[in-house]
């Protein structure tokens, strides 16, 4: 889970050295070289019978989790074009606690008061930010991370409804061509508005990174470590990607987080990580009891 966090985490810093390819054309090239790498690891993995079977009757909720990917995938890379790599992280790091608000919305499951202490201070930590680029006049900088926002609503989405379909169907459901699907409809959709196309070879040859090495790969990775680590273990590594992506910014392409970014980051995290290892502590002590 390091390691899949440590090639997510890649994505700002190799952005950064693209020398003519903007905003939709990124989008649109890295979905399709994640979709080609995910066709290519599925038909191989499952067989290409077994993945057109799944795409072809995964029925609605197949859709929306893939309209899930596809709003992350590009609003991600979208964002990334008009804001710096530690606004985008930071607002992104926030999707475990949106995830909770919404299964206690639409699922009716109970937050613990630590939960609930670590979404208004991670709130706080957002609002810092926003305000921060608010009183700056940086239009850009918070269109950009309005756009980012929209990464952690659809995770919270997605895993609500992977939730869902869990305990509706004890876990038959096969949901990993939603992935595919989400970087097919991201290409689609981007491919319009990214014409006419501007990228160099040198563009192509990194967005080809990211759409193999920093998405389709550690992708793959998590979904197979799920399997052994708990929820809580997952979010709590998750977080890594927040520090790495800024650490590889600010060292391979000098971007420097601001202060209000520092702050709004640090109460971001604190809430995330005092939240996850508390939830883990709890385990333990019931397991323990039991």
């Amino acid at each position: 889970m390091v390691l899949a966090t440590l090639m997510w985490s890649i994505a700002g810093v190799v952005t950064r050295q693209l020398e003519a390819a903007r905003s939709f054309e990124v989008t649109f090239w890295r979905s399709g070289f994640n979709a080609l790498a995910l066709v290519l690891l599925l038909s191989w993995l499952r067989g290409p019978a077994a993945l057109w079977l799944a795409l072809r009757t995964g029925g609605r909720a197949l859709w929306v989790s893939g309209l899930c990917w596809c709003v992350m995938y590009t609003a991600f890379m979208v964002a990334l074009t008009l804001t710096t790599v530690a606004n985008v992280l930071v607002t992104m790091s926030i999707a475990p606690l949106l995830t909770a608000l919404s299964a206690r919305i639409t699922l009716g499951h109970r937050l613990a008061m630590r939960t609930w202490g670590a979404v208004l201070l991670a709130g706080a930590g957002i609002a810092w930010m926003y305000g921060g680029e608010i009183s700056g006049g940086g239009s850009q900088h918070l269109l950009g991370t309005l756009v980012a926002l929209a990464v952690p609503v659809a995770a919270a989405v997605n895993w609500t409804l992977l939730h869902h379909l869990k305990g509706r169907e004890g876990g038959g459901a096969d949901m990993l061509p939603a992935v595919l699907l989400g970087a097919l409809l991201s290409a689609l959709i981007t491919l319009p508005l990214a014409l006419p196309f501007a990228a160099s070879p040198k563009d192509l040859s990194l967005l080809a990174l990211l759409g193999v090495v920093q998405l389709a790969i550690p992708c793959l990775m998590a979904v197979a470590v799920a399997r052994v680590l708990s929820a809580p273990e997952i979010s709590l590594l998750g977080l890594l990607e927040v520090v790495f992506g800024v650490a590889w910014a600010w060292l391979g392409a000098g971007e420097a987080p601001t202060a209000e970014v520092l702050v709004g980051g640090l109460l971001v995290l604190g809430a995330l990580v005092a939240n996850e290892v508390l939830a883990l502590r709890t385990r333990a002590r019931s397991a323990g009891l039991g």
